[in-house]
């Protein structure tokens, strides 16, 4: 390995070690309450090399959504893969109870991302782009509509729709069992799913 390589490889672990330290603490003692001194002195660095890959706290928060979230459809898109599905309604729904089996085993990560993902933070991930990562929103959102190419209207709706309404329906379901555990809802909220991706195809208008 060449020193240039080793360069960047000791950047990603720092990096990769901010973050996990920045989800660690906000997830157990809130995001207003952790300070970017909190952060840098659990994660061993110094706070000038925070500042080399962050603006502040509200950015790594921000991409902290970002990695997780795209960890997310990662492994989701992965299991969809290995699937012999077609229909781009079908896969919708696949990709969507996939990440939403993952939140219910992390409940953590189910608060933090529910609590702090608006759409506005979502958006602007996704127009200005990710980290030049496989696993990253902006590639993955490109992956999605690409496949499916000129047959999807306003496809930046459908999934504001589809995002709304498996997040804040996951959420209560998953934590509270409101208004009933997550299993016995998802037939509900997976119908509703189709009904939005249906509207956002061209061909069923045809």
């Amino acid at each position: 390995m060449n020193i240039r390589s080793k360069i960047e490889e000791n950047k990603i672990k720092k990096r990769n070690s901010l973050l996990h330290t920045a989800f660690e603490l906000f997830t157990t003692k809130g995001v207003s309450n952790t300070s970017i001194s909190d952060i840098v002195s659990n994660a061993g660095v110094a706070k000038g090399t925070f500042y080399l890959y962050f603006k502040d706290k509200i950015d790594i928060k921000n991409k902290l959504i970002a990695h997780k979230s795209g960890k997310l459809f990662e492994t989701a898109l992965e299991a969809l893969e290995k699937t012999d599905i077609s229909e781009f309604e079908d896969k919708v729904v696949f990709v969507i109870d996939n990440i939403v089996n993952q939140l219910s085993e992390n409940p953590d990560l189910l608060t933090f991302i529910s609590k702090n993902l608006s759409w506005g933070v979502f958006k602007n991930i996704i127009s200005s782009g990710g980290e030049n990562s496989k696993n990253d929103l902006i590639s993955i959102y490109d992956k999605i509509i690409s496949e499916e190419g000129d047959n999807l209207k306003d496809p930046e709706i459908m999934l504001f729709m589809i995002t709304e309404l498996v997040g804040s329906a996951s959420y209560s379901s998953i934590l509270m069992n409101e208004p009933v555990p997550i299993e016995k809802l998802k037939p509900y909220m997976y119908n509703s799913v189709r009904g939005i991706v249906r509207q956002h195809t061209k061909t069923t208008h045809q």
